[in-house]
């Protein structure tokens, strides 16, 4: 909620810079009215209003691109060997063990 009611503060003071500085010039063309209602004789006689029209021009903004020369900073990568430690694994299969007999002797 917070973040909607931010986007339209920050929507209303760009509108009002941007016709503070002349980027939109709005013109209202037509006023509006609003509708009348009348009763009489136990009727209601409604004529309709009329919605304002406004002529809005808007001034452009030119995006583009261009060269320059800016310093830009060089990386230099050198190959060099060096000396580094890394992890080593050793697999041991594990040791016979003797076979145990399971069997059962039928003559007991």
């Amino acid at each position: 909620m917070r973040a909607i009611l931010l986007i339209l503060i920050v929507a209303v003071v760009a509108l009002i810079v941007a016709v503070q500085t002349g980027l939109v010039d709005v013109r209202q063309t037509r006023a509006g009215a609003v509708p009348s209602v009348q009763a009489a004789d136990g009727k209601l006689v409604a004529q309709p209003g009329q919605a304002p029209a406004f002529d809005v021009e808007t001034g452009s903004i030119g995006v583009g691109t261009r060269d320059t020369r800016v310093p830009v900073p060089q990386i230099k990568v050198e190959r060099g060997e060096g000396s580094v430690r890394l992890p080593s694994i050793e697999v041991r299969e594990p040791a016979s063990a003797p076979v145990a007999n399971n069997s059962v002797d039928a003559a007991r």
